[in-house]
């Protein structure tokens, strides 16, 4: 019984983490209060789920403004969801990483570099394939990359 009422308890946890994900769509911009109630929504459930990252990725696809808070917020998530949710910790497995690096095509958004490049720097062991398919998104023309990597250089400089 005790199994079944756990159970019961993620599900309950996975709606309300959705269900505040795509509230935020018919909202016409995410702003800090809405990023704010996200996090206490979603890291409150101790994990961030498929079903809650598609939903996230799909923000990110949207045309609707978000604010500054937004980027750290979708980063965090997206990097929790694939380094620390599944066993053995900080190691991204090929199916991940596969999922990962299709969202971030279909997304081609600053947000989604950011989520590659968290993701590589916070996982222990990645695919072989995985830095490089990084980088090449590096060189693939994604609105606002190539301005953001160059100031990041001249930053550095």
């Amino acid at each position: 019984m005790m199994n079944i009422q756990r159970m019961h308890n993620i599900a309950d946890h996975l709606d309300r983490g959705c269900a505040a994900i795509a509230a935020l769509m018919p909202g016409g911009e995410v702003t800090p209060e809405d990023v704010a109630r996200l996090r206490r929504t979603v890291f409150a459930q101790a994990s961030v789920g498929r079903a809650e990252a598609e939903a996230l990725f799909a923000i990110e696809r949207s045309a609707v403004p978000k604010c500054k808070e937004w980027t750290a917020f979708f980063v965090e998530a997206i990097t929790d969801h694939i380094v620390w949710q599944v066993r053995p910790t900080g190691v991204v497995n090929t199916p991940q990483a596969e999922w990962l690096i299709q969202q971030a095509d279909q997304t081609r958004s600053l947000n989604a570099f950011a989520a590659l490049v968290n993701v590589l720097a916070e996982a222990h062991r990645v695919p072989g394939w995985l830095p490089a398919a990084v980088k090449g998104r590096a060189g693939a023309g994604w609105p606002g990359l190539s301005d953001a990597l160059h100031e990041a250089e001249r930053l550095a400089a």
